[in-house]
């Protein structure tokens, strides 16, 4: 290593260190939103020893989001073991070390980009460390950083990184005229660590692709090796088009809506646009009263004009990626951020029906952002022939603002209350600030309990929250359990919670809500049985139960109601709707040692039946 790179490495050391200081103002805080099913409430991570077969099987559990999250899901068990238990700091402290990390490869990646985009090395050098440091010290990174189940996102961008400087190293080696084996080696493997983290890493070979458009140029020592280089460019786009029209886009289109949205393939498409502005608007004027944590205050659009800021958004960034496609020989470094951007949304901006907007979405694209604008802000100094000192005093007062606004915006995540009472300042819209407040305040105030001073305040806010967001029943759901806790419940809060039932879009979110009542009758709370059958065979209607959730509902009903008999037809449901005969054996076996051996038979019966196709596989008896 020379001393100028001895230098670089203590310089980026450094600017990891002060960026990764910024978010202990956030701690310890708590445990939010998706926290709760990938972490806090997920038995697959809870690592007692560090036996190998206990670590692949905290590796390779349940995992809410996808099967293939190995590496977080990994780091979230040995962070319940080195915390004795759910500790929010210490699983926070892992996340601001990894983004320590990722800031350092960022800023040798950029220094490297740079160099080979005809920067000198010095240049090369101090805007690398300038760019890497205001994307680290960004406030919309708190949401990345200080959400601990976001590590998916940001242990993503840290693989993606390595393997894209690894991919770079290789490419200026075949240009210098060298095989540059090992950068190939190394980014296919770094590639494979982005995946198990999260897919979207599935884009690299976009980001790639970006590079070679810009940048690199296809070019190599070897004439033939720079043609192979386009024909295979050329090949994977057209596979990767053709794979997209014939495979990926109509497994996931929906012309009506979504199963658990209430949009459709077109509405979201829609809607990207103003999305994609929204976080342009965040990543370009950086304050945090512009970045709320909660979008689902955002309405999908309906149409062009509905809202009517949806087509001029479209419209703009139609242009600006003209822009950069018109610019890419001319300024390739503003070409090459603006296209990984875009590409960096590729997968959560498309046809897939996920929720419309998260902040963590743009830990790698915003990369894309600060690189294109860099190299406006260098454009403009030229042309403006600003001095040297000048321009790198304003650029360090700009970093500094920018720190502690990050800063700032850290602090409202030191605890759960102070995260709820700022989200519900920023977006009063938003249902799912509203709950989060309710819950904090319970919380707060011991929990489930009689005397909890706080539960009038959480109703209030359940309250609030139940009436901005319509679309959803969580906080009535909430509210009927914390009202439990003093009494028998009105029929008005039962009337308005069975109602929205009937109605809402069947989200995760929503047809989940009922184990919050389940669990407190469980718990001894009085809870009107027929009203709560009436809301467990809405929900099965509309949301049809998983087989073990068929099963817990018919245990519910045989031990909290006061009509055991209408606990059967779940039984039946999860017998001959599972697909696990050893879980249909033993229900029905442990349905005869309760008690129940008529049962046991009927059920038997009617899996013989099923299996000789001479019944179907929906269960009689439950409303369908």
């Amino acid at each position: 290593m020379t001393q100028l790179s001895r230098g670089f490495l203590f310089l980026s050391a450094i600017a990891a260190t002060v960026a990764g200081l910024l978010f202990l103002a956030g701690l310890p805080g708590g445990f939010v939103f998706d926290d709760a099913y990938n972490i806090a409430q997920n038995p697959g991570i809870q690592l007692s020893s560090l036996q190998p077969g206990a670590l692949m099987d905290a590796a390779f559990s349940a995992q809410p989001g996808s099967a293939t999250r190995v590496l977080p899901m990994l780091t979230f068990a040995l962070d319940f073991y080195r915390g004795d238990g759910m500790d929010p700091a210490t699983f926070k402290i892992t996340n601001i070390a990894i983004h320590a990390l990722t800031t350092v490869v960022l800023a040798w990646f950029l220094r490297a980009l740079f160099q080979a985009a005809g920067l000198s090395e010095r240049r090369a050098a101090w805007t690398a460390l300038a760019l890497a440091f205001a994307w680290a010290a960004h406030p919309l990174q708190v949401s990345s950083v200080l959400y601990v189940v976001q590590r998916m996102q940001t242990l993503s961008t840290l693989f993606l990184l390595l393997a894209l400087w690894s991919y770079l190293q290789a490419r200026i080696a075949q240009i210098q005229g060298r095989p540059g084996r090992a950068g190939w080696l190394l980014g296919g493997l770094f590639w494979a660590v982005a995946f198990s983290c999260k897919e979207d890493a599935i884009a690299l070979p976009a980001y790639a692709l970006a590079m070679e458009l810009t940048v690199l140029r296809f070019n190599a020592k070897d004439a033939s090796l720079a043609r192979n280089l386009r024909r295979g460019y050329l090949s994977i786009a057209l596979l990767g088009g053709l794979l997209y029209l014939l495979v990926v886009a109509p497994y996931f289109w929906s012309w009506g809506n979504y199963p658990t949205r209430d949009f459709s393939s077109v509405e979201r498409l829609l809607s990207q646009g103003r999305v994609l502005c929204l976080y342009l608007w965040e990543i370009l004027l950086p304050l945090p009263s512009h970045m709320p944590f909660y979008y689902d205050w955002l309405p999908p659009s309906r149409g062009l004009l509905s809202p009517w800021t949806t087509l001029p958004s479209l419209l703009g960034l139609a242009a600006l990626m003209g822009v950069a496609w018109h610019l890419r020989r001319q300024r390739p470094l503003f070409a090459l951020g603006i296209f990984l951007f875009f590409g960096g949304h590729f997968v959560t901006s498309n046809v897939i029906g996920l929720e419309l907007a998260f902040e963590h979405r743009n830990h790698f694209p915003m990369i894309g952002i600060l690189i294109a604008a860099g190299d406006l802000i260098a454009l403009a100094t030229r042309h403006l022939r600003s001095r040297q000192i000048a321009t790198s005093v304003t650029c360090a007062a700009a970093l500094v603002v920018l720190a502690g606004t990050t800063v700032a915006r850290a602090r409202t995540w030191n605890s759960e209350l102070s995260l709820a009472n700022t989200s519900t300042i920023l977006a009063p819209q938003s249902a799912r600030a509203w709950n989060s407040l309710c819950v904090a305040y319970f919380e707060l105030g011991g929990g489930a309990k009689r005397d909890n001073p706080n539960l009038d305040k959480a109703i209030a806010a359940c309250g609030k929250a139940a009436d901005v967001g319509q679309d959803s029943i969580k906080s009535l759901t909430n509210i009927i359990a914390f009202k439990a806790l003093r009494g028998p419940v009105p029929d008005a809060d039962w009337n308005r919670y069975l109602n929205r039932l009937r109605h809402v879009t069947m989200t995760p979110d929503n047809s989940s809500s009922i184990w919050v009542i389940l669990n407190r009758a469980r718990d001894g709370m009085p809870v009107d049985g027929e009203k709560m059958l009436e809301a467990i065979d809405i929900i099965n209607e509309r949301a049809r139960f998983k087989p073990i959730e068929s099963a817990a509902m018919g245990y519910f009903i045989l031990g909290h109601t006061g009509t055991p008999e209408r606990a059967y037809p779940y039984f039946a449901q999860a017998v001959l709707e599972t697909r696990d005969p050893a879980f249909a054996a033993s229900l029905t076996e442990d349905l005869r040692q309760e008690g129940y051996p008529a049962w046991a038979e009927r059920l038997e019966l009617a899996v013989e039946a099923s299996r000789s196709g001479g019944a179907s596989h929906r269960a009689p008896g439950v409303r369908q």
